[in-house]
C-alpha cells in the first residue's frame, strides 16, 4: 500500500469512520430533500384542487343563476 504525503498507515480505520459519516450526512440530506420536495408537490396538488373545486362551484352557480331567469 502507498500512502501519500502526511499519511500515516494508522489512520485508515479513522478514514474509514469519516467517509461513512460523509456518506450518512449526503444519505439524510438526499432524504430530507426528497421529503420536502414531495410535501410540496402534495401542496401544489391541494391548492390546485381546491382551486379547480372554487371554479367548479363558479361554474354551477352561473348556470343556476341563469336557469332562474
Amino acid at each position: 500500500m502507498v500512502f501519500a504525503p502526511g499519511e500515516k498507515p494508522g489512520n485508515e480505520p479513522e478514514e474509514v469512520k469519516l467517509q461513512n459519516a460523509s456518506k450518512q450526512i449526503v444519505q439524510n440530506a438526499i432524504l430530507q430533500a426528497v421529503r420536502q420536495v414531495s410535501q410540496e408537490s402534495q401542496h401544489r396538488e391541494e391548492r390546485i384542487s381546491d382551486s379547480q373545486g372554487r371554479i367548479q362551484l363558479g361554474v354551477g352557480e352561473l348556470t343556476k343563476k341563469h336557469e332562474k331567469k
